[in-house]
């Protein structure tokens, strides 16, 4: 009886004089212990971890050079706040660390080589707000675990083996302003998550996500990256109707359709439309013909699209990029895009970049751009059919014009 009072009295001594917590202590013994020894380099974060000392009481030292960060709580105790690896190459498994540390704000344990799972223990970090993932090897389904931590504001899964579809659940991410799921093997359709009325950022890029593009998002998206992927179907209005904060839009190499909506073109605050690789056939001139528009590069290349080539776009103040390569446009040139090319006007910003190559364009080059001088503008005219364009001209340099056979048979009206 005696000797369990002194082990005890020992043990509680030893906590009393212990800064770190204990359990929090636990989970960075568990951390450590489940990689790979070969992995921890000499000079590495881990490497310098020496548990006979405490690490909150000894961080910074040769003893525990860096990795984690400590704050005190009310009870003056040291809490596990951050734990942020070094990118040193480590490998390892997280599912058997138990995750019990109420108090981390930030996990980030990206660019190194963790594989495995990622564990539904995660769930236990109820305060963390940054939870980064990133560029690792972790493989199967994403938890809908992970949709129980709802103070989440930044999630990164980018850059992974990630399988399945994307969680529904994540709807309950409501403090969540960035979600980056890029470069996985995500497949099924993507959730509709209206509800998070704080996500600025979304990435989703290249995956095997499929299906239509989601009927609501969120209205306070800044940016949406969906580029490479199996997405199908039109572009529905409703879908950005109150997008008005949306700089970027970028869901080219998928399998879209149909026309590009006249709304798309007077989103308020929208900068750059990028929907290259894909199967539109039209582009619906907006009401207000661009003369509001704030965008500044455009990408519609590699499409469908037929008739004559927007001249809408030519009276959009802040444009300055323009592609529309590599479609099915006929007609000739129109005149507004050379002078905005060249002379655009007071307050209007100048088409640095105007590519038109591999269309069936034909007629007179018009007048203002046969005077441009090789690296003033980037214009592109090749595979068209300028038959009035030599390569004298360094726009209609860099391959030929379509035979006359192949231009009258999709444009008969071409002499």
């Amino acid at each position: 009886m005696v000797l369990l009072l002194v082990i005890m009295v020992m043990v509680l001594s030893f906590r009393a004089e212990s800064k770190t917590y204990w359990e929090d202590i636990e989970v960075l013994k568990e951390l450590k212990n489940g990689l790979d020894s070969n992995s921890v380099s000499p000079g590495s974060c881990i490497s310098s971890w020496d548990f006979n000392v405490d690490p909150c009481d000894n961080l910074f030292s040769n003893r525990f050079t860096c990795g984690f960060r400590c704050d005190l709580n009310v009870s003056e105790t040291s809490r596990v706040t951050e734990l942020s690896l070094d990118q040193a190459g480590y490998n390892g498994s997280l599912s058997s660390i138990s995750w019990n540390l109420p108090y981390l704000d930030t996990l980030d344990l990206s660019n190194n080589f963790f594989s495995g799972p990622i564990p539904d223990s995660l769930a236990n970090l109820t305060r963390l707000r940054r939870l980064g993932l990133s560029m690792n090897s972790f493989s199967g389904e994403i938890p809908t675990s992970i949709s129980s931590l709802t103070e989440l504001e930044e999630l990164y899964l980018d850059n992974n083996k990630l399988e399945g579809a994307i969680p529904a659940s994540f709807n309950n991410l409501v403090s969540l302003k960035r979600l980056e799921l890029q470069s996985n093997k995500l497949t099924s359709e993507f959730p509709e998550l209206g509800s998070l009325n704080n996500l600025s950022f979304l990435d989703a890029s290249n995956n095997a996500i499929s299906g239509k593009i989601p009927w609501v998002f969120p209205s306070s998206l800044v940016q949406i990256s969906m580029r490479n992927n199996s997405l199908e179907g039109t572009i529905t209005p409703e879908s950005f109707r109150t997008l008005g904060y949306l700089q970027v839009i970028d869901m080219s190499h998928n399998r879209l359709s149909g026309s590009v909506p006249s709304l798309i073109f007077d989103l308020p605050s929208l900068q750059q439309l990028t929907l290259s690789f894909n199967q539109f056939s039209s582009v619906q001139a907006p009401a207000s013909l661009g003369t509001q528009s704030e965008l500044i590069a455009i990408d519609l290349s590699n499409n469908e699209l037929r008739g004559f080539l927007p001249s809408f776009m030519a009276l959009m103040p802040r444009l300055s990029a323009l592609s529309l390569e590599n479609n099915k446009f006929t007609g000739m040139i129109p005149t507004q895009y050379a002078f905005k090319a060249v002379i655009p006007g007071l307050g209007i910003s100048p088409l640095t970049r105007l590519l038109l190559g591999g269309n069936y364009l034909f007629g007179p080059i018009p007048d203002p751009l046969m005077g441009l001088q090789p690296g003033s503008v980037n214009v592109r005219l090749v595979d068209n059919c300028l038959y009035r364009c030599p390569v004298t001209f360094f726009f209609c340099q860099g391959g030929q014009q379509k035979s006359l056979a192949e231009c009258r048979s999709f444009a008969p009206v071409i002499p």
